[in-house]
């Protein structure tokens, strides 16, 4: 990355701690500027404080859901309607119906750690060309 060229924010939510962590690590990594955050909740007010260029949210949480959360970050940063990955173990009928209201792009639990990587840099590849 050249200096002075900012990094493109992730926002990560996942209930799950470990997984939270890991593409915490993995993001970081890569270059990104991430905030991983357990709970619907905390990324909504993240989302209303913060721009994030990138959101990567899990479908099943129990709070709330990653399609309800979802329209909520997209009515608050629209952008985000295109540029959000939506991870799931559920492989039900159900779940695929909701991932595909929502026109996001998705990734099954478990998946390979470069296929996310690859897929965020498709969606965000745009906004760093901009910010060069």
């Amino acid at each position: 990355m050249n200096e002075g060229t900012q990094a493109t924010r992730i926002l990560v939510v996942d209930d799950e701690h470990s997984i939270c962590r890991a593409l915490t690590i993995s993001f970081s990594r890569a270059g990104y500027d991430v905030r991983a955050v357990e709970s619907a909740e905390d990324a909504v007010q993240l989302l209303h404080r913060e721009h994030f260029d990138c959101l990567v949210v899990d479908l099943r949480m129990p709070e709330m859901s990653g399609d309800e959360l979802f329209e909520i970050a997209a009515s608050v940063q629209p952008h985000l309607r295109q540029r959000t990955i939506i991870t799931t173990g559920d492989g039900s009928e159900r779940a695929q119906e909701l991932i595909a209201a929502c026109g996001c792009a998705s990734l099954g639990k478990p998946f390979d750690l470069s296929d996310l990587l690859d897929l965020t840099r498709q969606l965000t590849l745009r906004v760093r060309d901009a910010r060069a």
